[in-house]
């Protein structure tokens, strides 16, 4: 059974930094596209960052302070989020996109206040 497994969400201050993983089974990471959206109250589901056919992928907003990696042996993928604000509150999602469907996580929530 395809699974992904989203978690490292919590509450931060601004200037901060968490990490999120995301542990696949089922199927490879390495294949087709895996990334990360965000859906912050209010607002549509946007992406942040992926990885496909070997290319990464950031959203303007947060260039210079997310970086996603995979590790292929652990079948998991994370997002390295540094310098975080406000604006950075949301629900996280992992994804992973195939040519027929996009699978998804349940979400992790990442609160950015002081």
């Amino acid at each position: 059974q395809l699974q992904l497994v989203e978690s490292g969400g919590g509450l931060v201050q601004p200037g901060g930094s968490l990490r999120l993983s995301c542990a696949a089974s089922g199927f490879s990471l390495d294949s087709y596209s895996i990334g990360w959206y965000r859906q912050a109250p209010g607002k549509q589901r946007e992406l942040v960052t992926d990885i496909t056919s070997g290319r990464t992928n950031y959203a303007d907003s947060v260039k210079g302070r997310f970086t996603i990696s995979r590790d292929s042996a652990r079948n998991t993928v994370y997002l390295q989020m540094n310098s975080l604000k406000p604006e950075d509150t949301a629900v996280y999602y992992c994804s992973y996109r195939t040519p027929l469907v996009t699978y998804w996580g349940k979400g992790t929530l990442v609160t950015v206040s002081s």
